[in-house]
């Protein structure tokens, strides 16, 4: 059964707006409109209005904007006890550092490959991998990386607009590396008074360290509060920045 999705045939015609996404009770909650390229305009066009990217191998490229939406709240991240233990070992054993846009390609292409419960494949095809390298040599799209020894261990990637940062996958090669890299964003987050860190979709695990879902309507407003703001100048990670998290840094 075809469901009746706006179809994009340039990469001019305007994004719908979020409200016109297909409703709870379809075959594709969130599902928004068909087609188009993923150009760096198009790209920052739908961040900036809630919708993101977000399809298989053989489809045309397909565009989202669920409701509810899956936000963490910096100020609301669960620092569980085992993990506030790995944390201070980290910060404590000399080799181990978080940098950040260190690999952006090595990051992208780990969270590809990484499997994830319940899913054949991935969504972050060669396309998508393409598109927000181009955004990250833009200086918009940026990794937080986990390093041990000289070694890429974990990691994250998403989109940095004004003062939001939306997540867009990790991966770990190391128990808890990706935890490292997400309490490490929470820091940096804080310091730089970044208040929310989309998170798009509802997991159990996201959920786990505090994420939760809030209305796409409440989601919109804070994107039209934060995105216009004056943008992050340096994506840099000092030690320093783990005291937001009451963390204990390197002497």
């Amino acid at each position: 059964m075809s469901l009746p999705l706006p179809w994009l045939d340039d990469d001019h015609t305007p994004l719908p707006p979020p409200s016109s996404a297909l409703g709870p009770a379809s075959q594709a909650p969130g599902l928004l409109a068909a087609g188009g390229h993923l150009t760096l305009a198009r790209l920052q066009e739908a961040y900036r209005k809630g919708i993101f990217p977000w399809y298989s191998q053989g489809q045309p490229v397909l565009w989202w904007s669920p409701d509810p939406r899956m936000v963490l709240p910096v100020d609301e991240f669960r620092l569980h006890r085992s993990l506030r233990k790995t944390l201070q070992r980290f910060i404590d054993t000399p080799g181990c550092e978080i940098r950040v846009d260190s690999a952006f390609p090595n990051v992208i292409q780990a969270c590809a490959c990484s499997p994830r419960d319940g899913q054949d494949g991935t969504w972050i095809l060669p396309a998508m991998q393409q598109a927000y390298l181009a955004w990250h040599q833009a200086g918009t799209v940026h990794s937080f990386e986990t390093w041990v020894d000289g070694e890429l261990v974990g990691g994250l990637y998403g989109v940095g607009l004004g003062r939001m940062y939306f997540g867009e996958s990790m991966f770990s090669r190391r128990t808890d590396a990706s935890k490292i890299a997400l309490a490490a964003l929470i820091c940096f987050c804080r310091f730089h008074g970044i208040g929310l860190v989309d998170c798009q979709q509802n997991t159990s695990h996201l959920a786990s360290l505090g994420a939760h879902e809030i209305p796409r309507p409440e989601f919109l407003r804070h994107l039209a509060a934060t995105v216009d703001a004056e943008p992050v100048r340096s994506w840099t990670y000092h030690e320093s920045m783990w005291t937001q998290l009451g963390l204990r840094p390197t002497p």
